[in-house]
């Protein structure tokens, strides 16, 4: 499930692209099969050896393109192990929410970003990211859970004053905000709940099946209560 438009943040080979907070792997798991070099780069190391593991699985199956690699590092936000202008292109999915020096995690992003680079930041949507933390305690209040609940101006904001130039936005992921709030409002723990265990499931087939009736749904759902807000920033030349 992908939150980053790739048509608004074209990768390719040639490219090299550090996917920030890389968590399972989503989009580094998509920017490696579009031919890019990708560091999936995140403070768990449990997670980024099951994200090696899968990249040398797609090696093995023959899903990534002639040329392209996929490398994974452990580390903090705050000071990756980086030099200056590394990296052709940003994604930071779900990440800055966590991090309570959210500044100095986008002046990073600057540092490592070569100039005109481009980046994509993605964060909770204001309002349904407020839903849940009125519905559950639980939701916000977990060790390494959200900080922190960003309006699109105050990111756009933020994002200037590191000195990243701001560009067009989107949401996503609407028909995952009701399950949030199910989720929040009968225990965010409570997966076997009966109305949460069965949205689930119709969140499982639409990934699986992607039916044309719920991908028009989201289009209409996302500008509305859509779970994510993604920015797309550039590094000025």
């Amino acid at each position: 499930m992908l939150t980053v438009d790739f048509a608004r943040l074209p990768v390719g080979p040639g490219d090299r692209v550090l996917d920030l907070g890389a968590g399972g792997g989503r989009h580094a798991f998509e920017v490696l099969r579009r031919g890019a070099d990708v560091v999936a780069f995140d403070m768990d190391a449990a997670e980024m050896e099951s994200v090696a593991a899968m990249f040398a699985a797609m090696d093995k199956e023959g899903e990534v393109p002639a040329g392209a690699t996929g490398d994974t590092v452990v580390g903090d936000a705050l000071d990756m192990p980086f030099p200056d202008a590394s990296f052709d292109r940003v994604i930071a999915a779900e990440v800055l929410e966590h991090i309570p020096d959210d500044m100095a995690a986008m002046r990073e992003i600057v540092r490592v970003l070569k100039p005109g680079g481009r980046a994509a930041i993605t964060v909770p949507s204001f309002l349904p990211e407020r839903v849940c933390w009125a519905l559950s305690e639980d939701y916000h209040t977990t060790p390494g859970g959200h900080i922190r609940i960003y309006t699109l101006a105050e990111l756009q904001a933020k994002l200037k004053a590191s000195g990243l130039e701001v560009g067009g936005h989107h949401h996503a992921h609407g028909l995952h905000t009701p399950y949030w709030w199910i989720k929040c409002a009968v225990g965010v723990k409570n997966d076997e709940h009966p109305l949460a265990k069965a949205y689930h499931e119709l969140l499982v087939w639409d990934i699986m099946k992607r039916p044309l009736a719920t991908r028009l749904a989201e289009a209409v759902l996302n500008p509305l209560i859509g779970k994510s807000v993604v920015v797309y920033v550039r590094k000025p030349a």
